[in-house]
């Protein structure tokens, strides 16, 4: 048994005014090259949340830790970066550096901003990135938290397909 720790700082990353919409439909209303923009940008954020909308979800129980300056009216990949870096550096980093060995469950945008920072990604090259939903991902680090290694788990053909299945969301 090993005990479960949750964060918020490793929460999907906010969509603004953009949060709960089809994908398929949004493309069909901006525009597939616009929604890719919105999702896969490193800096350019989405619609940001109303005023209402956002006091409506700062009202939810799962943000009532949280103060309104950490509540984000939309996320950028820099932004969801930006609020993981504290959690990376304070304690999955020292815990590795310890020698534990962890299992980190978080949704995509999440795991991209931390993909982005193991590899040392440029914003251009983590735009490119599609990581699998439900396929563990396992990086070996040395002592500098350098990457010695990386693979997925599971099989090939079905890691490329989950993988162009993500690159594929918000088309038309």
């Amino acid at each position: 048994y090993l005990p479960v720790q949750t964060n918020w700082r490793l929460n999907e990353r906010h969509y603004g005014a953009l949060q709960g919409l089809n994908k398929t439909e949004t493309a069909a209303k901006y525009g597939e090259d616009q929604v890719k923009i919105w999702r896969r940008s490193y800096d350019t954020p989405p619609p940001p949340l109303s005023d209402a909308d956002f006091a409506v979800q700062m009202k939810e129980p799962r943000f009532q830790s949280l103060k309104p300056a950490e509540f984000p009216r939309g996320e950028t990949l820099k932004t969801t970066m930006d609020r993981l870096m504290p959690l990376w550096k304070e304690e999955i980093q020292a815990r590795i550096l310890k020698g534990e060995r962890l299992f980190i469950v978080a949704h995509g945008n999440s795991l991209r901003a931390l993909v982005q920072h193991l590899e040392k990604l440029t914003p251009d090259q983590i735009m490119e990135v599609n990581i699998p939903t439900g396929t563990p991902l396992v990086y070996e680090l040395d002592s500098k938290m350098a990457v010695v290694s990386k693979k997925y788990l599971g099989d090939p053909e079905e890691i490329a397909k989950a993988q162009a299945a993500v690159a594929n969301q918000g088309k038309k």
